[in-house]
């Protein structure tokens, strides 16, 4: 019995692949990359097994506030200039996303859960399928390492980034 591989690809107007980071330790800001890319691969329904693959423009950060993004954009966090993407490829495991994450040139193994909202057909004729996907990164681990202290001791940018993606898929 052969096994029927469907390819997805990423709908960018209905997709939205954001950050947060606790500032000062007392708010969150949040960020966006604007341009991003990725598909999927998938043998079964509710897209278990299914490899995926991402990828963000450095370039595209948006949190809103030009001297920040620019900041975020130099050689303190990701360098956009040396290092213009960042990516990622794994496999959904039950209602879990493991792959390795790739942030200037570092590699590490990430977990991601994964809310699989379903497939439904658009107006268009198109298949569609949306997830929810949310996880926590080490910015360190990926040698985004700048920081400051303020007068009181605290810390200007938290460690830890929660990761945020809405992404609906268009059946190819």
């Amino acid at each position: 019995m052969s096994t029927t591989t469907t390819k997805w690809a990423i709908d960018p107007t209905h997709s939205e692949v954001s950050f947060k980071v606790k500032h000062l330790v007392i708010s969150t800001v949040t960020g966006y990359f604007r341009k991003f890319e990725g598909s999927a691969e998938s043998t079964s329904d509710d897209f278990s097994g299914a490899k995926v693959s991402f990828t963000a423009d450095v370039d595209s950060i948006d949190t809103n506030q030009a001297d920040r993004d620019g900041h975020l954009k130099s050689d303190d966090f990701f360098n956009a200039g040396e290092y213009p993407k960042l990516s990622f490829s794994g496999v959904v495991k039950g209602d879990k996303l493991k792959g390795d994450l790739t942030i200037r040139e570092v590699t590490k193994a990430v977990e991601l859960d994964v809310d699989f909202g379903g497939v439904a057909g658009d107006p268009y004729g198109n298949t569609k399928a949306g997830f929810e996907i949310e996880g926590k990164i080490s910015r360190k681990d990926f040698n985004l390492k700048w920081n400051a202290v303020t007068e009181a001791g605290s810390v200007v940018v938290s460690d830890a980034v929660r990761i945020i993606l809405s992404v609906q898929l268009v059946k190819q």
